[in-house]
């Protein structure tokens, strides 16, 4: 009976083990479940070492910069962890929330008249820092679309050129006939506008399509939940709106050409 009071007095006195949280990346590589007990250090093999119980598991942000990194994270509480690494109150970053860009300013000025080797920055600066090298990528993306915009208007020239120019036996029988210039230009005009509406949506579909597949391959392969390709409202209405516009160009200098020419000339005598 003694020997049951004295071990209930001992499991009483050692205090519970502590809980931590874990990202949803360790958890599906460790099979690790919330509820189980993991043995944590801040190096492996050191002798400061702690049980600890999973209490969460943290999903992951939609941060570029945590692409590359194949780092796990941790989030234990502040005392826990200046605890196992033996680091006392030194802290290298600490984030300060504030309620608004007056309050922002004032806690900059405060922190970087007050703390002498420390600086404070807004989180908004260090994410430009951060992705410069998404920017680089960015423009050389917009490079690439200029490029394909200028060789796609040419392409289509062309290919409406090729069209007209099958119809010149046509174009000549409604000149013979009595049909005006006007009305055979304003008729390819609106052919040219009503494939290009279809080309738009045709584009637009394939274009979402090609997003849905990039984002599901890449999230899959890099296990985050960031977004690698995005269709825009904006996107779209500046994807029909050049459509149309070469597509009318396009229709408009072909039919020109063609009703310029002498109908005689286009039964080819």
């Amino acid at each position: 009976m003694l020997v049951h009071a004295f071990a209930v007095l001992l499991a009483f006195q050692q205090p519970a083990p502590r809980t931590i949280a874990i990202d949803e990346r360790l958890a599906a590589d460790a099979r690790i479940a919330i509820g189980d007990r993991l043995t944590v250090s801040a190096q492996s093999g050191a002798a400061n070492v702690d049980t600890v119980i999973v209490s969460a598991i943290v999903k992951r942000g939609a941060d570029p910069a945590e692409i590359a990194r194949s780092e796990y994270r941790i989030h234990m509480h502040l005392d826990h962890l200046q605890k196992i690494a033996e680091y006392g109150d030194r802290v290298d970053k600490f984030a300060v929330a504030t309620r608004g860009p007056s309050a922002t300013e004032e806690a900059l000025a405060a922190i970087n008249l007050a703390a002498f080797g420390f600086q404070a920055h807004r989180s908004r600066d260090i994410a430009v820092e951060t992705s410069k090298t998404f920017q680089v990528i960015s423009r050389f993306h917009r490079a690439i679309g200029v490029i394909t915009i200028v060789a796609s208007a040419i392409f289509l020239l062309c290919i409406m050129l090729l069209k007209v120019e099958e119809r010149r036996r046509d174009v000549a029988a409604l000149r013979l006939m009595g049909i005006s210039r006007r009305t055979v230009v304003q008729s390819v005009v609106i052919e040219a506008a009503v494939l290009a509406v279809v080309g738009s949506a045709l584009g637009v579909a394939v274009g979402f399509g090609a997003s849905l597949f990039i984002n599901w391959y890449y999230q899959s392969l890099y296990r985050t939940p960031l977004y690698f390709s995005m269709i825009t409202p904006s996107i779209i209405t500046l994807a029909v709106g050049l459509s149309l516009i070469l597509g009318i160009g396009a229709g408009l200098l072909a039919s020109l050409r063609l009703v310029r020419t002498p109908p005689l000339a286009l039964f080819g005598r």
